[in-house]
């Protein structure tokens, strides 16, 4: 019973909640870049409309994934957007929303509730959005101060403390964001929620990279160029069914990220923000984000090569080679199911 509601809430709606996120701030960011550098005033007005709408989108995107009834999918929209705004004053000048994770406990408590009540009555018209609504607003209410105040100072202390010791951080930070990219589990949504920004976010980034681009160059032999598609510009996560089976095929880019992290921190200086962060190389948009967030120079195109490409795709075709010929890994292993 507790795994199955764990995957519900922890697996299938985080998941959800990526999407939602992906739909509005992601692709809001990536909108924002282009018109950055190409100087088109409409494509920034865009991306303002799209990140605009980002708790909505997250409050859809869950209610769809835990099946709820229509009226109460659409009411949720109103419910993400207020759990997603509503949050505290951090200090005389900073108000700081609860953001993804207000609008993700916020939607799952509504959506549960309102399934007492969804099409029982012969006002459910009425009756649904009203209780969707006001749960909502009350959880919203009750619980958004408090996420935004831990959410606040939990990535305040992890980008704080990236800054102070990069090197010891830049490893922590991408190998444990790199796994959880792997991981049935939304890295991206997790970067969001605790807001991880600059240096930090930069390691993060490279350490999903890490992953993605080490398992699709790692596993070519087996899977060929449409195996180096889908992981590499993909998830790693595909993966994910092979490392239950033999766990040291995960060793090859976790120690990539490793090496990749703290480079990326204390050489390379390479920043990257929030959503895109938790992103890797799905569909670019982590050295998308890299680009919008780090000063253009020519070290910033070296960095993003060498740690999102290059040295990921290098370190784990080296251990997987090594791994084969002393029977860590044997031929199959990385197969991916067609």
């Amino acid at each position: 019973m507790i795994k199955t509601y764990l995957k519900k809430y922890f697996v299938t709606a985080m998941g959800a909640m990526a999407q939602g996120l992906f739909a509005t701030l992601l692709i809001g960011t990536i909108i924002n870049t282009l018109g950055k550098y190409t100087g088109l005033a409409f494509l920034t007005e865009m991306a303002s409309f799209a990140s605009a709408a980002t708790g909505m989108a997250i409050g859809v995107a869950i209610a769809i994934s835990l099946k709820s009834d229509m009226l109460v999918v659409l009411c949720s929209a109103v419910v993400g957007s207020m759990g997603y705004s509503i949050g505290a004053q951090i200090n005389e000048t900073l108000h700081y929303t609860a953001g993804p994770a207000g609008a993700f406990f916020a939607v799952i408590i509504a959506c549960e509730v309102a399934r007492f009540v969804s099409k029982k009555t012969k006002v459910d018209i009425l009756v649904t959005p009203l209780v969707t609504i006001f749960v909502g607003y009350g959880v919203s209410k009750l619980l958004s101060p408090g996420i935004a105040y831990v959410m606040y100072y939990l990535g305040d202390f992890i980008n704080t403390t990236t800054e102070w010791h990069p090197f010891i951080m830049g490893i922590i930070i991408a190998v444990v964001v790199g796994m959880i990219l792997t991981l049935p589990i939304s890295s991206a949504a997790i970067c969001a929620m605790i807001g991880i920004t600059s240096l930090a976010g930069g390691a993060a980034t490279v350490g999903c990279c890490a992953q993605m681009v080490g398992f699709a160059a790692m596993s070519f032999r087996e899977n060929g160029v449409s195996g180096l598609v889908s992981q590499g510009l993909g998830t790693s996560m595909l993966q994910m069914g092979n490392i239950c089976k033999n766990p040291k095929i995960w060793i090859p880019p976790t120690v990539a990220s490793a090496v990749c992290g703290p480079l990326a921190t204390m050489l390379f200086k390479l920043k990257c923000d929030g959503v895109s962060a938790g992103m890797g190389t799905c569909g670019l948009v982590g050295p998308l984000g890299i680009i919008s967030s780090t000063d253009n120079s020519v070290l910033m195109w070296v960095g993003i090569i060498l740690l999102c490409i290059v040295l990921p795709a290098a370190i784990s075709l080296a251990l997987g080679e090594l791994f084969r010929k002393i029977g860590w890994i044997k031929e199959g292993d990385l197969k991916l199911e067609v």
